[in-house]
Protein backbone atom coordinates (compact mmCIF):
# COMPACT_ATOMS: atom_id res chain seq x y z
CA UNK A 1 0.00 0.00 0.00
CA UNK A 2 1.61 3.23 -1.11
CA UNK A 3 0.67 6.51 -2.24
CA UNK A 4 -2.40 8.36 -0.74
CA UNK A 5 -3.31 5.49 1.83
CA UNK A 6 0.29 5.51 3.53
CA UNK A 7 -1.04 7.64 5.82
CA UNK A 8 -3.31 5.22 7.45
CA UNK A 9 -2.02 3.75 10.65
CA UNK A 10 -2.88 0.56 13.40
CA UNK A 11 -2.83 2.05 16.83
CA UNK A 12 -2.44 -0.69 19.96
CA UNK A 13 -2.83 0.69 23.24
CA UNK A 14 -3.29 -2.04 25.63
CA UNK A 15 -5.36 -4.50 24.79
CA UNK A 16 -7.07 -2.17 22.64
CA UNK A 17 -6.72 -1.75 18.99
CA UNK A 18 -8.17 1.17 16.61
CA UNK A 19 -6.85 2.67 13.27
CA UNK A 20 -5.78 6.22 12.98
CA UNK A 21 -4.09 8.92 10.37
CA UNK A 22 -0.94 10.90 9.57
CA UNK A 23 -1.97 14.69 9.68
CA UNK A 24 2.04 15.85 10.06
CA UNK A 25 5.17 14.56 9.69
CA UNK A 26 4.88 13.52 13.69
CA UNK A 27 1.35 13.61 14.80
CA UNK A 28 -1.30 11.47 14.36
CA UNK A 29 -5.09 11.58 14.89
CA UNK A 30 -7.38 8.93 16.83
CA UNK A 31 -10.19 8.51 19.13
CA UNK A 32 -9.76 9.17 22.79
CA UNK A 33 -11.38 6.20 23.73
CA UNK A 34 -8.65 4.46 21.75
CA UNK A 35 -6.01 5.47 24.06
CA UNK A 36 -8.34 6.13 26.84
CA UNK A 37 -6.11 6.22 30.56
CA UNK A 38 -2.86 5.70 28.56
CA UNK A 39 -0.26 8.27 27.86
CA UNK A 40 1.24 6.10 25.39
CA UNK A 41 0.46 4.13 22.48
CA UNK A 42 2.24 1.57 19.49
CA UNK A 43 1.83 2.95 16.36
CA UNK A 44 2.02 0.95 13.07
CA UNK A 45 1.81 1.80 9.47
CA UNK A 46 0.94 -0.99 7.21
CA UNK A 47 1.97 0.41 4.06
CA UNK A 48 5.68 1.24 5.66
CA UNK A 49 6.73 -2.02 7.31
CA UNK A 50 10.60 -0.51 7.05
CA UNK A 51 9.24 2.44 10.02
CA UNK A 52 8.73 -0.70 12.47
CA UNK A 53 6.67 -0.45 15.57
CA UNK A 54 6.70 3.16 16.46
CA UNK A 55 5.84 4.74 20.00
CA UNK A 56 3.76 7.46 20.77
CA UNK A 57 2.75 9.96 23.25
CA UNK A 58 -0.95 11.03 23.89
CA UNK A 59 -0.49 14.89 23.20
CA UNK A 60 -3.96 16.37 23.25
CA UNK A 61 -7.26 15.07 24.36
CA UNK A 62 -10.58 16.33 23.28
CA UNK A 63 -13.16 16.67 25.81
CA UNK A 64 -14.62 13.21 25.87
CA UNK A 65 -15.36 12.14 28.97
CA UNK A 66 -15.78 8.47 29.19
CA UNK A 67 -19.61 8.08 27.30
CA UNK A 68 -20.17 6.93 24.04
CA UNK A 69 -22.41 10.14 23.42
CA UNK A 70 -19.87 12.42 24.88
CA UNK A 71 -18.58 15.22 22.23
CA UNK A 72 -15.03 15.84 21.81
CA UNK A 73 -13.82 12.07 21.34
CA UNK A 74 -10.40 12.62 19.50
CA UNK A 75 -6.86 12.33 20.24
CA UNK A 76 -3.52 13.76 19.19
CA UNK A 77 -0.41 11.48 19.17
CA UNK A 78 3.15 12.03 19.25
CA UNK A 79 5.51 9.70 17.22
CA UNK A 80 8.92 9.58 18.72
CA UNK A 81 10.12 10.85 15.46
CA UNK A 82 9.20 12.34 12.44
CA UNK A 83 8.67 9.96 9.70
CA UNK A 84 9.01 9.63 5.78
CA UNK A 85 5.26 9.69 5.27
CA UNK A 86 2.70 11.95 3.34
CA UNK A 87 0.05 13.23 5.90
CA UNK A 88 -3.40 13.14 4.98
CA UNK A 89 -4.96 16.13 2.89
CA UNK A 90 -8.42 17.00 4.04
CA UNK A 91 -11.11 17.62 1.70
CA UNK A 92 -13.54 21.08 2.30
CA UNK A 93 -16.03 20.91 5.46
CA UNK A 94 -19.42 19.14 3.55
CA UNK A 95 -17.90 17.62 0.77
CA UNK A 96 -18.76 14.16 2.32
CA UNK A 97 -22.94 15.70 2.70
CA UNK A 98 -22.75 15.98 -1.47
CA UNK A 99 -26.03 15.23 -3.78
CA UNK A 100 -25.73 12.29 -4.74
CA UNK A 101 -23.71 11.15 -1.38
CA UNK A 102 -20.18 9.70 -2.20
CA UNK A 103 -18.55 6.23 -1.22
CA UNK A 104 -16.36 6.86 1.77
CA UNK A 105 -14.18 3.87 2.60
CA UNK A 106 -12.68 3.80 5.90
CA UNK A 107 -9.33 1.87 6.91
CA UNK A 108 -9.73 -0.45 9.89
CA UNK A 109 -8.31 -3.38 11.66
CA UNK A 110 -10.49 -5.41 13.32
CA UNK A 111 -8.66 -8.58 15.59
CA UNK A 112 -8.48 -10.92 12.91
CA UNK A 113 -6.80 -8.78 10.15
CA UNK A 114 -3.88 -6.90 11.52
CA UNK A 115 -2.69 -5.59 8.26
CA UNK A 116 -6.32 -4.03 7.97
CA UNK A 117 -9.29 -4.37 5.59
CA UNK A 118 -12.13 -1.43 4.28
CA UNK A 119 -15.49 -1.05 4.51
CA UNK A 120 -17.71 1.59 2.20
CA UNK A 121 -20.10 3.94 3.57
CA UNK A 122 -22.00 7.11 2.82
CA UNK A 123 -22.58 9.88 4.83
CA UNK A 124 -26.55 10.48 5.77
CA UNK A 125 -27.78 14.09 4.26
CA UNK A 126 -28.92 16.22 6.73
CA UNK A 127 -27.49 18.39 10.27
CA UNK A 128 -25.09 16.98 12.52
CA UNK A 129 -26.57 14.60 15.24
CA UNK A 130 -26.10 17.24 18.04
CA UNK A 131 -24.49 19.52 16.75
CA UNK A 132 -20.74 17.16 16.24
CA UNK A 133 -21.69 13.44 14.51
CA UNK A 134 -22.35 12.61 10.62
CA UNK A 135 -24.29 9.44 10.65
CA UNK A 136 -22.96 6.82 8.16
CA UNK A 137 -24.46 4.29 6.67
CA UNK A 138 -23.44 0.90 4.64
CA UNK A 139 -23.45 1.15 0.89
CA UNK A 140 -24.00 -2.15 1.16
CA UNK A 141 -26.10 -5.19 3.05
CA UNK A 142 -22.93 -8.00 2.52
CA UNK A 143 -19.85 -5.50 2.62
CA UNK A 144 -17.30 -5.21 6.18
CA UNK A 145 -19.31 -3.27 8.57
CA UNK A 146 -17.66 -0.58 11.30
CA UNK A 147 -16.53 -3.21 14.10
CA UNK A 148 -13.95 -2.45 16.61
CA UNK A 149 -10.77 -1.81 15.12
CA UNK A 150 -12.39 0.82 13.32
CA UNK A 151 -12.52 3.57 15.51
CA UNK A 152 -9.85 6.13 14.66
CA UNK A 153 -10.36 5.55 11.02
CA UNK A 154 -10.02 8.45 8.72
CA UNK A 155 -13.18 8.68 6.10
CA UNK A 156 -11.61 9.17 2.99
CA UNK A 157 -13.36 10.17 -0.85
CA UNK A 158 -12.45 8.61 -3.52
CA UNK A 159 -9.13 11.32 -4.36
CA UNK A 160 -7.86 9.50 -0.89
CA UNK A 161 -8.54 12.92 0.44
CA UNK A 162 -10.05 13.05 4.36
CA UNK A 163 -13.52 13.92 5.14
CA UNK A 164 -13.91 12.93 8.94
CA UNK A 165 -12.95 10.44 11.38
CA UNK A 166 -14.92 6.99 12.28
CA UNK A 167 -15.88 7.28 16.05
CA UNK A 168 -18.58 4.96 16.57
CA UNK A 169 -18.43 1.32 15.48
CA UNK A 170 -21.78 -0.79 16.22
CA UNK A 171 -21.27 -4.05 14.18
CA UNK A 172 -24.13 -3.40 12.49
CA UNK A 173 -24.56 -1.27 8.92
CA UNK A 174 -24.83 2.08 11.25
CA UNK A 175 -21.87 4.01 12.37
CA UNK A 176 -20.71 8.20 13.34
CA UNK A 177 -18.04 10.26 12.16
CA UNK A 178 -16.88 13.37 13.15
CA UNK A 179 -16.72 15.70 10.17
CA UNK A 180 -13.60 17.23 9.77
CA UNK A 181 -14.93 21.25 10.96
CA UNK A 182 -15.71 19.41 14.30
CA UNK A 183 -12.28 17.78 14.71
CA UNK A 184 -11.10 21.69 13.70
CA UNK A 185 -13.60 22.74 16.60
CA UNK A 186 -11.96 20.34 19.27
CA UNK A 187 -8.54 20.90 18.25
CA UNK A 188 -7.25 24.19 17.00
CA UNK A 189 -4.16 22.83 15.58
CA UNK A 190 -6.53 21.25 12.43
CA UNK A 191 -7.34 24.46 11.18
CA UNK A 192 -4.54 25.27 9.28
CA UNK A 193 -5.08 21.78 7.41
CA UNK A 194 -8.57 22.07 6.66
CA UNK A 195 -9.47 23.60 3.45
CA UNK A 196 -12.32 26.33 3.81
CA UNK A 197 -15.19 25.29 1.65
CA UNK A 198 -15.63 27.65 -1.53
CA UNK A 199 -19.00 29.65 -1.18
CA UNK A 200 -21.57 28.50 -3.07
CA UNK A 201 -23.06 30.97 -6.27
CA UNK A 202 -25.39 32.20 -4.04
CA UNK A 203 -23.42 32.58 -0.97
CA UNK A 204 -24.97 34.71 1.71
CA UNK A 205 -23.57 38.57 2.23
CA UNK A 206 -21.97 36.82 6.08
CA UNK A 207 -20.80 34.16 4.27
CA UNK A 208 -18.70 36.67 1.68
CA UNK A 209 -18.03 39.09 4.83
CA UNK A 210 -16.58 35.71 6.66
CA UNK A 211 -13.87 35.08 3.40
CA UNK A 212 -13.04 38.84 3.24
CA UNK A 213 -12.38 39.12 7.42
CA UNK A 214 -10.26 36.11 6.68
CA UNK A 215 -8.27 36.90 3.90
CA UNK A 216 -7.14 40.01 5.13
CA UNK A 217 -6.43 38.64 9.11
CA UNK A 218 -9.51 41.00 10.77
CA UNK A 219 -8.13 41.60 14.37
CA UNK A 220 -12.10 41.83 16.10
CA UNK A 221 -12.87 40.05 19.02
CA UNK A 222 -15.46 37.52 18.09
CA UNK A 223 -17.42 37.34 21.25
CA UNK A 224 -18.33 40.94 21.34
CA UNK A 225 -19.28 40.55 18.11
CA UNK A 226 -21.80 37.44 18.93
CA UNK A 227 -22.52 39.89 22.05
CA UNK A 228 -23.76 43.42 20.02
CA UNK A 229 -25.38 41.31 17.62
CA UNK A 230 -28.08 39.17 19.92
CA UNK A 231 -30.74 40.52 22.25
CA UNK A 232 -30.67 39.61 25.78
CA UNK A 233 -32.35 36.38 25.67
CA UNK A 234 -30.65 34.94 22.93
CA UNK A 235 -28.50 31.61 24.10
CA UNK A 236 -25.20 31.71 26.22
CA UNK A 237 -22.34 29.48 24.71
CA UNK A 238 -20.74 27.43 26.95
CA UNK A 239 -17.17 28.44 25.60
CA UNK A 240 -15.83 31.29 23.98
CA UNK A 241 -15.48 31.66 20.49
CA UNK A 242 -11.67 31.76 19.12
CA UNK A 243 -12.79 33.09 15.57
CA UNK A 244 -15.16 35.07 14.05
CA UNK A 245 -16.41 31.82 12.00
CA UNK A 246 -17.11 30.03 15.01
CA UNK A 247 -19.01 32.85 16.27
CA UNK A 248 -20.90 33.20 13.28
CA UNK A 249 -21.90 29.26 13.10
CA UNK A 250 -23.22 29.39 16.07
CA UNK A 251 -25.16 32.26 15.67
CA UNK A 252 -26.44 30.81 12.35
CA UNK A 253 -27.29 27.28 13.90
CA UNK A 254 -28.48 28.21 17.51
CA UNK A 255 -29.87 31.81 17.59
CA UNK A 256 -33.68 32.20 16.56
CA UNK A 257 -34.70 34.18 13.31
CA UNK A 258 -32.51 35.85 10.66
CA UNK A 259 -32.38 39.26 12.76
CA UNK A 260 -29.42 38.12 14.53
CA UNK A 261 -27.49 36.72 11.43
CA UNK A 262 -28.41 40.08 9.37
CA UNK A 263 -27.13 42.47 12.80
CA UNK A 264 -24.16 40.27 12.95
CA UNK A 265 -23.09 40.69 9.46
CA UNK A 266 -23.65 44.61 9.78
CA UNK A 267 -21.43 44.75 12.83
CA UNK A 268 -18.75 42.52 10.98
CA UNK A 269 -19.01 44.78 7.82
CA UNK A 270 -18.33 48.00 9.80
CA UNK A 271 -15.76 46.77 11.58
CA UNK A 272 -14.26 45.52 8.12
CA UNK A 273 -14.56 49.03 6.87
CA UNK A 274 -12.61 50.34 9.92
CA UNK A 275 -10.00 48.06 9.04
CA UNK A 276 -10.27 49.63 5.86
CA UNK A 277 -10.77 53.14 6.48
CA UNK A 278 -9.77 54.65 10.09
CA UNK A 279 -12.82 56.76 11.61
CA UNK A 280 -11.15 60.26 11.95
CA UNK A 281 -9.22 60.79 14.95
CA UNK A 282 -7.92 56.73 14.62
CA UNK A 283 -4.73 56.10 13.63
CA UNK A 284 -4.38 53.12 11.43
CA UNK A 285 -1.34 50.76 12.12
CA UNK A 286 -0.66 48.22 14.94
CA UNK A 287 -2.13 49.11 18.30
CA UNK A 288 0.26 50.74 20.71
CA UNK A 289 2.42 48.72 22.94
CA UNK A 290 1.15 48.38 26.92
CA UNK A 291 3.49 49.82 28.99
CA UNK A 292 4.01 47.31 31.17
CA UNK A 293 6.96 45.07 30.42
CA UNK A 294 5.59 41.73 31.32
CA UNK A 295 3.95 39.26 28.23
CA UNK A 296 1.25 37.57 30.21
CA UNK A 297 0.12 34.05 29.63
CA UNK A 298 -3.34 33.58 31.00
CA UNK A 299 -5.58 30.93 32.06
CA UNK A 300 -9.18 31.73 32.24
CA UNK A 301 -11.62 29.45 34.23
CA UNK A 302 -15.23 29.46 34.38
CA UNK A 303 -18.70 27.06 35.26
CA UNK A 304 -19.12 24.77 32.52
CA UNK A 305 -23.02 24.51 31.82
CA UNK A 306 -22.22 20.64 31.24
CA UNK A 307 -22.56 19.80 35.48
CA UNK A 308 -21.48 21.88 38.69
CA UNK A 309 -17.56 19.43 38.62
CA UNK A 310 -17.11 20.79 35.44
CA UNK A 311 -14.83 23.65 34.39
CA UNK A 312 -14.16 25.60 31.20
CA UNK A 313 -10.49 26.17 30.90
CA UNK A 314 -8.65 28.56 28.41
CA UNK A 315 -5.56 29.17 27.76
CA UNK A 316 -3.67 31.94 25.80
CA UNK A 317 -1.12 33.93 24.90
CA UNK A 318 0.40 37.24 24.21
CA UNK A 319 2.56 38.37 21.36
CA UNK A 320 3.01 41.25 19.55
CA UNK A 321 -0.12 42.71 21.54
CA UNK A 322 -1.80 39.90 20.68
CA UNK A 323 -3.78 37.05 22.58
CA UNK A 324 -3.23 33.46 20.18
CA UNK A 325 -5.51 30.78 21.78
CA UNK A 326 -3.14 28.05 23.01
CA UNK A 327 -5.96 25.43 24.34
CA UNK A 328 -9.49 25.34 25.45
CA UNK A 329 -11.45 22.56 27.35
CA UNK A 330 -13.53 21.22 29.49
CA UNK A 331 -12.67 19.04 32.03
CA UNK A 332 -14.23 17.84 35.45
CA UNK A 333 -12.46 20.11 38.91
CA UNK A 334 -9.40 17.69 39.69
CA UNK A 335 -8.49 17.94 36.02
CA UNK A 336 -7.77 21.42 35.97
CA UNK A 337 -4.28 21.44 37.41
CA UNK A 338 -3.30 18.86 34.75
CA UNK A 339 -4.15 20.20 31.85
CA UNK A 340 -3.32 24.09 33.50
CA UNK A 341 0.25 22.59 33.27
CA UNK A 342 0.21 21.12 30.01
CA UNK A 343 -1.43 23.92 28.13
CA UNK A 344 1.43 26.78 30.08
CA UNK A 345 3.80 24.50 28.63
CA UNK A 346 2.64 25.17 25.12
CA UNK A 347 2.03 28.25 25.94
CA UNK A 348 5.55 29.00 25.97
CA UNK A 349 6.20 28.31 22.46
CA UNK A 350 4.57 31.39 22.05
CA UNK A 351 6.45 34.10 23.34
CA UNK A 352 9.51 35.77 22.38
CA UNK A 353 13.00 33.99 23.73
CA UNK A 354 13.53 37.39 25.72
CA UNK A 355 9.57 38.05 26.93
CA UNK A 356 9.12 38.81 30.47
CA UNK A 357 6.54 35.96 31.17
CA UNK A 358 3.50 36.74 33.91
CA UNK A 359 0.70 33.89 34.71
CA UNK A 360 -2.50 35.58 35.18
CA UNK A 361 -5.32 33.31 36.41
CA UNK A 362 -8.75 34.97 35.72
CA UNK A 363 -11.23 33.64 38.06
CA UNK A 364 -14.80 33.97 39.02
CA UNK A 365 -14.91 35.51 42.32
CA UNK A 366 -15.79 32.91 44.39
CA UNK A 367 -12.26 31.22 42.88
CA UNK A 368 -10.23 34.42 43.44
CA UNK A 369 -8.95 31.91 46.68
CA UNK A 370 -7.78 28.64 44.41
CA UNK A 371 -4.27 27.76 45.21
CA UNK A 372 -3.00 28.62 41.44
CA UNK A 373 0.35 29.66 42.87
CA UNK A 374 0.83 26.20 44.55
CA UNK A 375 0.18 24.18 41.51
CA UNK A 376 2.84 21.89 40.42
CA UNK A 377 4.78 23.25 37.12
CA UNK A 378 4.23 19.81 35.84
CA UNK A 379 3.92 16.23 36.50
CA UNK A 380 7.79 16.24 36.88
CA UNK A 381 8.86 18.90 38.61
CA UNK A 382 7.09 19.85 41.87
CA UNK A 383 8.17 23.43 42.18
CA UNK A 384 4.88 25.64 42.82
CA UNK A 385 3.94 27.99 39.37
CA UNK A 386 4.39 30.61 41.93
CA UNK A 387 8.12 29.89 42.38
CA UNK A 388 8.69 28.90 39.38
CA UNK A 389 6.93 32.52 37.75
CA UNK A 390 5.53 35.88 38.84
CA UNK A 391 1.90 34.19 39.25
CA UNK A 392 -1.27 37.16 39.87
CA UNK A 393 -5.04 36.41 39.62
CA UNK A 394 -7.90 38.62 38.05
CA UNK A 395 -11.39 38.66 38.99
CA UNK A 396 -13.58 37.44 36.27
CA UNK A 397 -16.11 40.11 36.18
CA UNK A 398 -13.57 43.15 36.24
CA UNK A 399 -11.20 41.75 33.98
CA UNK A 400 -13.69 41.85 31.24
CA UNK A 401 -15.49 44.85 32.02
CA UNK A 402 -15.00 48.13 30.02
CA UNK A 403 -16.12 50.31 32.83
CA UNK A 404 -13.38 49.01 34.61
CA UNK A 405 -10.57 48.49 32.41
CA UNK A 406 -11.38 52.39 31.36
CA UNK A 407 -10.92 53.30 35.32
CA UNK A 408 -8.29 51.08 35.78
CA UNK A 409 -6.12 52.13 32.99
CA UNK A 410 -6.07 55.78 34.26
CA UNK A 411 -4.96 54.69 37.46
CA UNK A 412 -2.14 52.57 35.99
CA UNK A 413 -1.01 55.86 34.18
CA UNK A 414 -0.61 57.75 37.40
CA UNK A 415 0.95 54.81 39.12
CA UNK A 416 3.62 55.19 36.14
CA UNK A 417 5.05 57.99 37.51
CA UNK A 418 5.62 56.58 40.86
CA UNK A 419 8.13 54.70 41.77
CA UNK A 420 6.31 53.14 45.46
CA UNK A 421 3.17 53.20 47.22
CA UNK A 422 1.28 52.58 50.38
CA UNK A 423 -0.40 49.65 51.10
CA UNK A 424 -3.54 50.74 52.78
CA UNK A 425 -4.29 48.05 55.26
CA UNK A 426 -7.87 46.46 55.53
CA UNK A 427 -7.77 44.76 59.34
CA UNK A 428 -9.43 41.65 60.34
CA UNK A 429 -12.82 42.63 62.13
CA UNK A 430 -12.61 45.99 61.13
CA UNK A 431 -15.85 47.75 61.99
CA UNK A 432 -16.09 50.36 58.86
CA UNK A 433 -18.82 49.72 56.36
CA UNK A 434 -17.64 48.43 53.10
CA UNK A 435 -18.82 51.34 51.14
CA UNK A 436 -17.74 53.46 53.21
CA UNK A 437 -14.54 51.75 52.45
CA UNK A 438 -14.72 52.38 48.82
CA UNK A 439 -15.26 55.18 48.71
CA UNK A 440 -12.36 56.29 51.33
CA UNK A 441 -10.15 54.08 48.50
CA UNK A 442 -11.56 56.46 45.89
CA UNK A 443 -10.90 59.43 47.48
CA UNK A 444 -7.57 58.00 48.45
CA UNK A 445 -6.54 57.40 44.86
CA UNK A 446 -5.47 53.61 46.60
CA UNK A 447 -2.89 51.46 44.65
CA UNK A 448 -2.68 48.37 46.69
CA UNK A 449 -4.85 47.62 49.27
CA UNK A 450 -3.88 44.58 51.93
CA UNK A 451 -6.66 42.35 53.27
CA UNK A 452 -6.86 39.23 55.50
CA UNK A 453 -9.27 37.38 53.18
CA UNK A 454 -11.76 38.08 50.71
CA UNK A 455 -15.22 39.14 51.95
CA UNK A 456 -17.38 42.37 52.12
CA UNK A 457 -14.51 44.76 52.12
CA UNK A 458 -12.67 42.95 49.47
CA UNK A 459 -15.48 43.68 47.01
CA UNK A 460 -15.09 47.38 48.00
CA UNK A 461 -11.78 47.03 46.87
CA UNK A 462 -12.41 45.57 43.64
CA UNK A 463 -15.16 48.16 42.63
CA UNK A 464 -12.95 50.77 44.34
CA UNK A 465 -11.06 49.76 41.66
CA UNK A 466 -7.85 49.56 43.73
CA UNK A 467 -4.87 48.52 41.18
CA UNK A 468 -3.56 45.74 43.17
CA UNK A 469 -5.23 43.97 45.97
CA UNK A 470 -3.33 41.48 48.35
CA UNK A 471 -4.14 39.48 50.44
CA UNK A 472 -3.98 35.97 52.93
CA UNK A 473 -5.29 33.33 50.83
CA UNK A 474 -6.43 31.21 54.08
CA UNK A 475 -7.96 33.91 55.91
CA UNK A 476 -7.09 34.46 59.36
CA UNK A 477 -7.40 31.62 61.46
CA UNK A 478 -8.41 32.88 65.00
CA UNK A 479 -11.79 34.13 66.17
CA UNK A 480 -10.83 37.34 68.53
CA UNK A 481 -9.13 40.12 66.69
CA UNK A 482 -9.14 42.66 68.88
CA UNK A 483 -5.87 43.07 69.65
CA UNK A 484 -3.02 41.35 67.33
CA UNK A 485 -4.03 38.28 65.77
CA UNK A 486 -2.34 36.34 62.88
CA UNK A 487 -4.11 38.46 60.11
CA UNK A 488 -2.48 41.70 61.75
CA UNK A 489 0.52 39.97 61.37
CA UNK A 490 0.06 39.35 58.08
CA UNK A 491 -0.60 42.77 56.90
CA UNK A 492 2.43 44.24 58.94
CA UNK A 493 4.80 41.68 57.39
CA UNK A 494 3.30 42.38 54.06
CA UNK A 495 3.40 46.18 54.20
CA UNK A 496 7.21 45.68 55.21
CA UNK A 497 7.83 43.64 51.99
CA UNK A 498 5.56 46.00 49.22
CA UNK A 499 5.63 49.02 50.54
CA UNK A 500 8.59 50.85 48.33
CA UNK A 501 8.32 48.27 45.34
CA UNK A 502 6.86 50.22 42.21
CA UNK A 503 3.40 48.40 41.29
CA UNK A 504 4.33 47.20 37.99
CA UNK A 505 7.25 45.16 39.86
CA UNK A 506 4.82 43.64 42.66
CA UNK A 507 4.26 39.92 40.42
CA UNK A 508 8.46 39.75 40.51
CA UNK A 509 8.47 41.16 44.36
CA UNK A 510 5.54 38.66 45.30
CA UNK A 511 7.15 35.59 43.50
CA UNK A 512 10.54 36.38 45.73
CA UNK A 513 8.46 36.06 48.75
CA UNK A 514 6.74 32.64 47.34
CA UNK A 515 10.06 31.16 46.84
CA UNK A 516 11.53 32.78 49.87
CA UNK A 517 8.52 30.59 51.89
CA UNK A 518 9.44 27.50 49.92
CA UNK A 519 12.67 27.43 50.84
CA UNK A 520 11.95 28.01 54.30
CA UNK A 521 12.98 25.09 57.18
CA UNK A 522 8.89 25.19 57.60
CA UNK A 523 7.30 26.06 54.24
CA UNK A 524 3.65 25.70 56.02
CA UNK A 525 4.19 28.09 58.76
CA UNK A 526 5.80 30.67 56.68
CA UNK A 527 3.80 34.18 56.61
CA UNK A 528 4.25 34.45 52.88
CA UNK A 529 3.03 30.91 52.02
CA UNK A 530 -0.49 31.93 51.37
CA UNK A 531 -0.05 35.12 49.68
CA UNK A 532 -2.52 35.99 46.50
CA UNK A 533 -2.46 38.74 45.02
CA UNK A 534 -4.87 40.37 42.37
CA UNK A 535 -2.59 42.42 39.76
CA UNK A 536 -4.88 43.85 36.69
CA UNK A 537 -3.33 46.33 34.53
CA UNK A 538 -5.73 46.21 31.60
CA UNK A 539 -2.78 47.86 29.07
CA UNK A 540 -1.17 44.13 29.90
CA UNK A 541 -3.95 42.72 28.37
CA UNK A 542 -4.82 44.05 25.59
CA UNK A 543 -8.68 43.56 23.99
CA UNK A 544 -9.23 43.15 19.97
CA UNK A 545 -10.67 45.55 18.62
CA UNK A 546 -14.18 45.89 19.28
CA UNK A 547 -17.33 46.63 17.10
CA UNK A 548 -18.06 50.69 18.23
CA UNK A 549 -22.12 50.62 17.20
CA UNK A 550 -24.38 48.54 18.88
CA UNK A 551 -27.81 47.78 17.56
CA UNK A 552 -29.57 45.68 20.04
CA UNK A 553 -30.67 47.87 23.31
Amino acid sequence: MTGRASFHVRIECGRKVGAGFLVTRRLVLTCAHVVQDADTATVVFPGHRELGDLTARVFFRGGWQGHRDDPGDLAVLELEREVPVRPAVFAPPGAERRDPAPELIAYGFPGALPKGVLASYRAVPGPLIAGEWVQLEALTAHGQTLVGGFSGAAATLSDGTVVGMVTSTTSTHVGRMLPVEVLARHWEGLGGLVPAPAPPPDAGRLELLLRRAERLGLDCDPNRLYASSVDPFAPEPEELFHTLRQAADYVRREVPGVGAEDRFADQLERALEERLTPLPGRVPGPRPAAASAWTPIVVELARSGAGPDQVTVEVSAYRDGHRRPVGTRRVPQDAVPAYVQERVDAAFNQLDRDAEALLAFVLPYEWLDKPVAQWECSAYDPTPLGCAHPVVVAERSRHRSSRARHELSKKWQELDARSDARLHRVACGTRENPRSLRMRLRDEAAALAGFTSVGEHFRAGLSAPVPVLLWRRTGCPGDDHAGACAGTAFLERLAESVEGVSPAELPRRVMDLREEAYAADDPEGHWAREVQVLWDDPRCFPEPAACLHSPVG
